[in-house]
């Protein structure tokens, strides 16, 4: 049976994206505080407690999804712009695409008495189109411990290449077992699924997923952190969060307004008040541009 690696919190983003291409999944082992945890938890325990359990077997009938952590918490937002995560990130997706983007922030509660989540890959989440490249860049952090008992997220090492009607058989299946803290880092074509919770206690684990730049995101950041929210963020989050051109020409709008009022194409940013460049418009900059 192949094994998860576990990489240290100061690995090199080349080290980490090796092992992605390889297996499809790595744990990073305790790259953020206990402290840091309570932070966070102080954030958004009040939305996942109002959060209502799934309604099918996917979404799992003991199992609390939370989104819009974007908009939501501040600790979220360090998380999901992490230095450690974004360089092997941009990396690891380089090859297909101009820039990254948020694809969702979600927190996922398993809890006592769920079943395990049906082995699946992420990138189905665009049907089965996307066969001939990879999309995503995912993360799972640990809130809590996650244990084989807990519902620690079920791994399939090196099944990435493997065609999507692959049969899965159990001896294949590990669990991503880690500490606290630590964060598994794992592609949208390795196969995957929650974990069965035979415990006592929640297996509180945060979400943050990354994809190409020109797909369309999963949690529609826009409605989930408007304008007037994105604003007060930092540039490279805002863009991060999809508040820029995917490419040349992918992502512009026409501003509501009087005839010549407002200009007639404009890259995302504007709509957050920031003049427009020609570096915004999707365009290379410099002396080869052409």
């Amino acid at each position: 049976m192949a094994e998860l690696q576990h990489l240290s919190a100061d690995a090199p983003a080349e080290d980490i994206v090796t092992v992605l291409q390889q297996d499809g999944a790595a744990i990073i082992d305790e790259l953020i505080s206990p402290a840091f945890i309570a932070e966070l938890r102080a954030e958004t325990d009040q939305f996942m407690e109002a959060t209502d359990n799934g309604f099918d077997d996917f979404t799992g009938f003991q199992t609390t999804r939370t989104g819009g952590l974007l908009g939501r918490s501040a600790k979220c937002r360090e998380l999901i712009a992490h230095g450690s995560i974004l360089a092997p990130c941009e990396q690891f997706l380089a090859p297909y695409c101009e820039r990254v983007q948020l694809h969702l922030s979600q927190i996922i509660r398993i809890r006592p008495g769920e079943t395990a989540q049906m082995i699946h890959r992420d990138r189905w989440a665009w049907g089965k189109h996307l066969a001939h490249i990879e999309p995503q860049f995912n993360t799972i952090w640990a809130l809590t411990d996650f244990t084989r008992d807990n519902g620690a997220t079920q791994v399939v090492p090196g099944s990435s290449q493997w065609p999507d009607n692959a049969e899965i058989g159990e001896e294949q299946v590990v669990q991503a077992e880690m500490a606290a803290g630590s964060v598994l880092v794992y592609s949208g074509c390795v196969f995957h699924g929650g974990g069965a919770n035979r415990s006592t206690r929640d297996r509180v684990g945060l979400n943050i997923t990354y994809t190409l730049g020109w797909l369309r995101q999963e949690e529609n950041q826009y409605l989930s952190c408007p304008p007037e929210i994105a604003k007060e963020f930092d540039r490279s989050l805002q863009e991060l969060a999809g508040y820029a051109m995917g490419q040349y020409a992918l992502g512009y709008y026409s501003p509501p307004g009087a005839p010549g009022e407002q200009p007639e194409i404009a890259p995302p940013q504007y709509a957050l008040g920031h003049p427009i460049d020609v570096s915004m418009m999707g365009l290379p900059v410099g002396p080869d541009s052409n």
